[in-house]
This record gives structure tokens, C-alpha cells and sequence, in this order.
């Protein structure tokens, strides 16, 4: 699939704001690789409402079979809530996580200066287990784990499986390895006593492995509170689906927004999904006004986990040199979005990065 210095990558642009900000991050990556010697050979793919109008779903029969014979993907935000009723108008997300057995999903939290963060100096990673849980469109191999019996009842299951919470816990403790050695378990095991139970057990003893590594336990709503109070008191943070979800959301309040969020979804192989963690903002979408930073930090984190799994070292250069064109630019005003107190737009941060990179 690959050489030592080629991918092929898929690129879906979602929806709404989605098609800036993925020809965004994909024009910022290819400038990178090509200062690095690195090959990419791009590969769009139809997907989302466009998709539903052009090929009657928002995702095409054949797509999962041809990304899987590419090295990964760069997804855009997806904006189902607004999909019409009726046949092929899906969520592919969750469909494609769990296709690609996508179990563990990585936000970073990075402060920068004068964008409007609450705190200076915040950097912690929250590792969200990405396949159960109580999302019901993930939860169940066949239906969906909410169900209304009655007219007065609704019914929500919850799965957490031993194997699941065992592989998402070692996802987060080699990134806690890899950084300042230290794991914070979030749940809420004083009610959830099987379930959040189970991920805990499971989280300690894969820590078992890791010695190395600081383990402490922290209650999911006490976490809430401490977040906002002392992030830089964190580093690494594993969670289930739907607690991992909200707090890192809220993380992204403390560093100017969901503009800042990006995220990676990575499995045991070497296949992974760069998706920025915010929504398709259909209120802005075609404005230009879009911050497309999330999206450009997912797929630099996309390139430097695939040069890592497959030892191309011309992808984690690129992705280095991303990562440092990126911050640098955040330091423009004039090229940066209005969302984190800039007078720019998606084209004029874009252009910032692609000239500060080296």
C-alpha cells in the first residue's frame, strides 16, 4: 500500500463548512510534503448530503472497500441532523468507525497566545473509547440500543465490553508513556458500578504493563469541575464514549473553542481517520469564515501517526513542520479566524500556514 515515502489518502469533504476546510488542511499537507520528499496521492470521495443527492446515499455503496485499500482518510465535519428522512440518508461516521474498527478516538487540548484561552500553557490529550457506550448508533451490532416501549418510555443501553475498555486504555497510556507519564482514569463507578466497574478494572490492569506511567482515577463530574479549575494539573485522559465526548468539548472551551479541537481515530492497525471534533456550522458555511485549524491539526496528526505506524520518517517531518507553520500563524491576527480573535478568514489562515512552513 505503501513505499517509504508515499500514502494515498482519502479525502471527504462532509458537509456544510466541510468543503473549505478539508481542500484547507489538504492543500497545507501536500505544501508540507512536498518540502519533505513526501508523496500523497489524494483520493476525494463523495460523502454526506452531496453524496445523498448525487449518488442516493450519504454514503455510496463501494466507499468503505476502496478506503480501505488506501492508508487512511481525512473526514470532514458531518452534518446528519439535517439529513432528509428517508433511505440513504445515514450518519457514516459512526458507520465507518466502527467498519475500520476505529476504537480510539485522540483530542488533543492545546492553549495558544492571544486567541482567547482561559489558561496559558494547556496541553493534555483526551483518549475517548469511540465504538460503545450509550451511542445508540454504535452500540448494537443489528437495531439500536433506544428503544420506546411505550409512549411514556424511553430506553437507552449502555455496552461497555472488557476488550474494548483493555485496548483503549493501552491507546492512552502509550501516549502517556510517550509524554509526561501520567493517566487519569475518568468515570462514574459510585453509580455505574458493572459498567464504569468493568472500564476501570480493565484500565488497572493493562496499567500493569506500564509502570512507568502514573495512574490516578478521577469521578466524571468532579472532572467536569477540575477541568475548568486546574487543566494544567492533566495530561493524558481515558474515558468511555459519551463522558469522553462532552469533556472534551468542554476542554476546547478553555483554548477559544471547537474551532481548536481536532481529533484522530486510530484502531491496531494501520488505518487511521482524521476528523476534527466540531460540527459542520451550516449558520457560516460558504462565508469563508471558517477556522479551519482543527481540521488542519487532525490531518497533521493523521500524517505523523501513519509515519510513525509505517516508519516514514518524510510524514512525521511534514507533520513536525505542520505543527510549527500552525502555531506560527495562530500568532497572526490579520491571518487568523474571527472565532479566536483574528480579522482573517479560512483562505488568509491557510495561506499563513502554507508560508511559515519550512
Amino acid at each position: 500500500m505503501t513505499n517509504k515515502s508515499h500514502l494515498v489518502l482519502g479525502a471527504l469533504n462532509g458537509d456544510d463548512i466541510g468543503h473549505e476546510i478539508v481542500p484547507a488542511s489538504v492543500e497545507v499537507a501536500s505544501a508540507a510534503a512536498l518540502l519533505h520528499g513526501l508523496s500523497i496521492d489524494w483520493r476525494p470521495m463523495p460523502v454526506g448530503r452531496r453524496a445523498l443527492d448525487t449518488h442516493g446515499s450519504t454514503l455510496p455503496e463501494g466507499t468503505l472497500e476502496t478506503l480501505q485499500k488506501m492508508d487512511g482518510f481525512v473526514l470532514g465535519p458531518i452534518g446528519h441532523r439535517d439529513y432528509p428522512k428517508g433511505p440513504g440518508a445515514i450518519n457514516p461516521h459512526p458507520i465507518m468507525r466502527k467498519h475500520f474498527n476505529l476504537f480510539a478516538n485522540v483530542r488533543p487540548t492545546r492553549s495558544y497566545p492571544d486567541i482567547g484561552c482561559l489558561y496559558d500553557n494547556v496541553d493534555l490529550i483526551i483518549v475517548r473509547e469511540n465504538n460503545e457506550g450509550f451511542q445508540p448508533d454504535r452500540n448494537m451490532l443489528l437495531g439500536t440500543g433506544e428503544f420506546r416501549p411505550t409512549d411514556d418510555i424511553t430506553l437507552s443501553v449502555r455496552v461497555i465490553t472488557r476488550v474494548a475498555s483493555e485496548r483503549v486504555a493501552r491507546v492512552a497510556l502509550e501516549l502517556a508513556r510517550s509524554r509526561r507519564k501520567l493517566l487519569t482514569v475518568v468515570h462514574k463507578n459510585t453509580v455505574f458500578k458493572l459498567g464504569c466497574g468493568m472500564f476501570v478494572e480493565e484500565c488497572h490492569k493493562a496499567a500493569k504493563d506500564y509502570p512507568d506511567v502514573t495512574v490516578n482515577e478521577v469521578i466524571v463530574d468532579t472532572m467536569a469541575m477540575r477541568l475548568v479549575r486546574d487543566p494544567h494539573n492533566f495530561d493524558v485522559v481515558v474515558t468511555t464514549n459519551m463522558f469522553g465526548d462532552i469533556l472534551s468539548d468542554e476542554a476546547a472551551g478553555l483554548v477559544g473553542g471547537l474551532g481548536m479541537a481536532p481529533g484522530l481515530c486510530i484502531g491496531e492497525g494501520d488505518f487511521a481517520m482524521a476528523q476534527a471534533t466540531h460540527g459542520s456550522a451550516p449558520d457560516i458555511a460558504g462565508s469563508g469564515r471558517a477556522n479551519p485549524y482543527a481540521m488542519i491539526e487532525s490531518t497533521r496528526m493523521l500524517l505523523d501517526w501513519l509515519g510513525r505506524r509505517k516508519n516514514i520518517p518524510q510524514a512525521v517531518a511534514a507533520a513536525k513542520s505542520m505543527q510549527e507553520a500552525t502555531a506560527a500563524a495562530l500568532g497572526n491576527a490579520a491571518a487568523r479566524t474571527g472565532d479566536i480573535r483574528g480579522s482573517g478568514n479560512t483562505a488568509s489562515f491557510t495561506a499563513a500556514v502554507i508560508k511559515a512552513l519550512k
